[in-house]
Formats: C-alpha cells, sequence, structure tokens
C-alpha cells in the first residue's frame, strides 16, 4: 500500500544514454511486491468501515492498493469513518503490523533476488508508502542488510503516483555516487500508481502484478513473478531496453 506526507521532490533526473546502461541500483516496493500484505491492510479498511456501520467491498479495497494514505484514509471517511486522517492512518498501519508480527507473506523470488543482488554488489532502497514503523518491521525480518536505505510514505508529500518517492531514492543513491542516474536504476513494483511514480521519475520499471492488474501500455516491463530472477535477468533486461 499506500502514504502520508513531508517535503518537495526535484525535477525528474534524465535517464541515462544507452552508452550507461550498468546497473548500479534496484528500488523496491514493499506491500504486494516484497510482501503480500494487501490482504491485511483489506482486512483492517473493512474492519473499520463496518464498525462504524458502512460497506466495504472487495473492489473499493483494490481501488486503495498502491496509494497514498493520506488519500485512502480521506475514501475511508467518504465510506462512513467519522476520525481524522491521522486517526485512520495510525490505526490501519497498527493492525497490519500486529498482523505481520504474526505472520509475514513474502512475495515469491523476492528475498531470494534481494541475497543475490545484495552478493553481486548491486545496491538496493525500498520505496514504500507504508510508513516507517511498518517498513522498517518488515526490512528486519529480512537475513541480511539487504536495503541501504528506505523511503516511506511519511518522508515524502506527494506520494506514488506522484514521483517524488523514487526522486528522492535516487538523490539518495547520488549522494554516495555521483555518476548514478535513473538509467542506471530498476524499480520492481506491483501497482498502477506505483509502476506510475517510476516511470515518472525515469526508471526502467518492471510491474509484477499480483492483486490489480497493470495496464499494458509499453510503459513498463510485465513479469509474472519474481521466482527464478537473479541480478543477470534484471541486467540483461536493462541493457536492452535502455540501449534502444
Amino acid at each position: 500500500m499506500r502514504s502520508p506526507s513531508s517535503s518537495p521532490a526535484s525535477a525528474a533526473p534524465a535517464p541515462s544514454s544507452g552508452l550507461d546502461t550498468v546497473l548500479k541500483a534496484v528500488l523496491w516496493d514493499m506491500d504486494g511486491t516484497l510482501v503480500d500484505t494487501e490482504p491485511y491492510w483489506i482486512a483492517a479498511e473493512t474492519e473499520l468501515v463496518t464498525s462504524h456501520g458502512g460497506h466495504w467491498g472487495h473492489e473499493q479495497a483494490l481501488s486503495l492498493v498502491g496509494k497514498a494514505l493520506e488519500d485512502s484514509a480521506v475514501v475511508l471517511q467518504e465510506a462512513g469513518v467519522p476520525w481524522g486522517i491521522r486517526e485512520i492512518v495510525d490505526h490501519l498501519t497498527e493492525r497490519v503490523i500486529a498482523q505481520v508480527r504474526r505472520e509475514l507473506p513474502w512475495r515469491p523470488g523476492a528475498r531470494e533476488l534481494l541475497a543475490d543482488l545484495h552478493g553481486a554488489g548491486v545496491r538496493c532502497a525500498l520505496v514504500t508508502m507504508s510508513e516507517g514503523p511498518l517498513a522498517g518491521e518488515i526490512a528486519a525480518s529480512l537475513p541480511g542488510p539487504y536495503f541501504e536505505f528506505l523511503v516511506t510514505g511519511d518522508q515524502v508529500s506527494r506520494g506514488k503516483p506522484h514521483p517524488e518517492p523514487y526522486l528522492r531514492a535516487i538523490e539518495r543513491l547520488r549522494a554516495t555516487d555521483p555518476s548514478l542516474g535513473a538509467g542506471n536504476c530498476v524499480a520492481l513494483e506491483d501497482s498502477v500508481p506505483g509502476v506510475a511514480s517510476a516511470v515518472a521519475a525515469g526508471l526502467l520499471t518492471v510491474g509484477i502484478a499480483h492483486h490489480v492488474p497493470l495496464d499494458d501500455d509499453g510503459g513498463h516491463v510485465a513479469w509474472p513473478t519474481l521466482a527464478g530472477r537473479t541480478t543477470a535477468d534484471l541486467r540483461a533486461l536493462l541493457s536492452v531496453e535502455g540501449g534502444r
């Protein structure tokens, strides 16, 4: 899922030319891409709305996948939840964290690909619209320090589909490697807002559709799953797509 907010993004960096397509970093979405927490969000939303006498259907829940948490909270208010936005965001996050602590459902191939990238020296960062407490909980559950840093929903003023989350990640990567550009990175996403955010930031984006189908508009590369995927696959993909 999802985001609150806090500072402006710079303009999208120009993608590197086809002559500079070395894979230096992979930027990961979390909910639905790294872990299958969307059912936890949907259950928390449903419980909250129905507890206030409202109705929350599956299609309504799917419409929030990948969106900023504050935007989702507004929709829940419209569905009958008489709370403030911050109260809704905190409640949903607490419910999902409680579920994650009971069982953390990893997406197929995600941890294996992370380990392979780490072993190959490819930098990885998490770019999620969930807030810091949940993202930190999940990152800490990994068997190694795979993520160099986390960009979370409470660190940005404009969540996905705006490019700010990914622009912020690229900026942080460039702080220690000024030669790095968007053309040296690949984004992994499962939602329509997430793909739009990454593409708008100038990133080669792999869409791994899960709960919600992704548009076949040519703006991203579609993979059915991360299972069996390796660093070599991402390097080859960047070389082919980046060289066009």
